[in-house]
């Protein structure tokens, strides 16, 4: 199903920014030395979910409410923008459903079943999840958050770029985890408002599930191939003729490919390098710059460090066996 959807306007960006500075802390900016070269990390791991997902969620829930004061919202999600529209929803006291597939995060089904909603887990791919919660939605006439085909919450993923290049204005170059493309549609978008074209934008997808990279060289979404990946927030197809789509093509934004071996060794990396827990979908893109796949050895670099939300047993396997 196609769904149309508008790119948030430069009120809409402000809005969102107004939004979230009154709900959520901003995230540190951080410098690290990661194999002898000095990489800035925006560090989403450390948002009250989990995960940088809570700001388009927050967004979203937020204009879903003022629109219909008594209505509820459903969503379909990998994990992490249930975990948001959850917190969002329960804070703001809308009744809300969370689609996650059967084989979900258990990392990130365990801290959706601490909200006050309801959890749907159906199918074994987003895909499925997302069509049951579209379908829910259609059938019982109320919003339905896209993760990322949706004005809200592209406006909300917005200010991710806009805190960080508050804090780190010097950056020449980020590096943003790109799965249905929210998180890339605001920090293009993000980067216009704040007059900042000269930074350079390169978006990083774990090879073994691309559904973005493919489309735009010409493959229907629909024969897209899958694979595992431990970047389960990044996994899975996008929406055909999303605006997501639209702005990356448009901005003529380059897509990485990266290994999976090398998103596992991130994981590592990251923990035993930085102190850090990221999950795979944040290791994407550190290892999309450790391995060079970006292609930019000289720039002033960043990443986003998206999410923290990696399940344990996973996370010691990783640690324990590379």
């Amino acid at each position: 199903m196609v769904r149309h959807v508008a790119p948030p306007t430069p009120r809409q960006l402000e809005s969102a920014r107004e939004l979230i500075a009154r709900h959520l802390r901003p995230t540190p900016t951080v410098y690290a030395n990661v194999r002898g070269r000095e990489i800035c990390l925006k560090l989403e791991g450390l948002q009250v979910t989990g995960s940088f997902k809570v700001r388009g969620a927050l967004s979203a829930v937020s204009a879903a409410h003022r629109d219909d004061p008594s209505g509820a919202v459903v969503t379909s999600s990998a994990g992490n923008h249930g975990l948001g529209v959850a917190y969002a929803a329960t804070m703001l006291g809308v009744p809300a459903t969370v689609v996650v597939p059967a084989n979900a995060s258990a990392a990130k089904v365990q801290k959706l079943r601490q909200f006050d909603v309801e959890l749907v887990q159906v199918g074994s791919s987003y895909d499925d999840a997302q069509a049951y919660a579209m379908d829910m939605a259609e059938r019982h006439s109320i919003r339905y958050i896209s993760p990322f085909n949706d004005t809200d919450v592209i406006a909300g993923q917005a200010t991710v770029f806009l805190e960080m290049i508050d804090q780190a204005p010097e950056l020449e170059h980020v590096v943003v985890p790109v799965g249905g493309g929210g998180l890339m549609a605001g920090t293009i978008l993000a980067r216009d408002l704040v007059g900042r074209q000269d930074v350079r934008l390169t978006g990083a997808q774990p090879e073994e599930s691309a559904a973005l990279y493919h489309v735009l060289r010409g493959t229907p979404m629909d024969e897209v191939v899958h694979h595992p990946t431990i970047a389960d927030g990044l996994a899975g197809g996008g929406d055909d003729g999303a605006v997501t789509n639209e702005l990356v093509e448009r901005y003529g934004i380059p897509l990485v490919l990266v290994p999976e071996v090398a998103i596992r060794h991130g994981v590592r990396e990251a923990a035993e390098t930085l102190g850090l827990v990221l999950e795979g979908s944040a290791t994407t893109a550190l290892a999309a710059i450790t391995s060079n796949v970006v292609g930019d050895e000289d720039s002033r670099i960043g990443m986003l460090a998206t999410g923290r939300n990696i399940a344990r047993d996973l996370l010691i396997e990783l640690l324990g066996t590379m």
